[in-house]
């Protein structure tokens, strides 16, 4: 085995076992508390917010499962850069980039490392090796899959199901102002 064999053999591995791991552990957070997710889908503007819950922790579980495995490498690739585009459209680009601010950082990386995973294929340990499909949807094609179907499916799901929500609040005048009772100062 050359170095560059080595390289490729180990290098995918990586990749799925960290990208998959890390959409399985945002699926199971998401899945443990349906009713925190849905509420929180609802407060970024997604109608039929209980079903983007489940939707979210079934998919991501999903993805990052075949991600593990190797199985279906372009499509559960495809199913991350849906995924973080949709959290990128609905939560972090108007944060600007740093993860810190909610920016979207983090998911560009997990994004653009799912595009080039499908690009250089699942690799020597994989599920779709074993079935002879690996290099079958690898290379060009298999970017152009996770990349074309991830934008798109995101596309229809914010189509969909997205409405920004109106961050203007606006004032009545007419309401009597509020006040605290229980403050000792007052």
């Amino acid at each position: 085995m050359t170095t560059k064999d080595r390289r490729h053999s180990i290098a995918p591995l990586l990749l799925r076992g960290a990208i998959g791991s890390t959409m399985v552990a945002h699926g199971v957070k998401h899945g443990r508390s349906i009713d925190g997710t849905a509420g929180w889908f609802e407060s970024i503007g997604f109608r039929e917010a209980r079903m983007q819950a489940w939707a979210s922790a079934v998919v991501e579980v999903g993805a990052g499962a075949a991600l593990l495995a190797g199985l279906g490498t372009p499509v559960a690739a495809a199913a991350v850069v849906g995924t973080m585009s949709v959290a990128a459209r609905s939560v972090h680009v108007r944060n600007g980039f740093f993860i810190t601010s909610e920016g979207w950082e983090y998911v560009a990386n997990l994004a653009t490392a799912s595009v080039v995973l499908a690009e250089l294929g699942p690799g020597r340990w994989s599920a779709d090796r074993w079935l002879g499909i690996d290099r079958r949807f690898a290379g060009l094609k298999g970017a152009a899959i996770a990349a074309g179907l991830g934008l798109g499916g995101a596309a229809a799901q914010l189509v969909a199901f997205h409405r920004p929500p109106d961050t203007s609040a606006t004032l009545d005048e007419s309401a009597e102002p509020v006040v605290n009772t229980t403050d000792a100062s007052v």
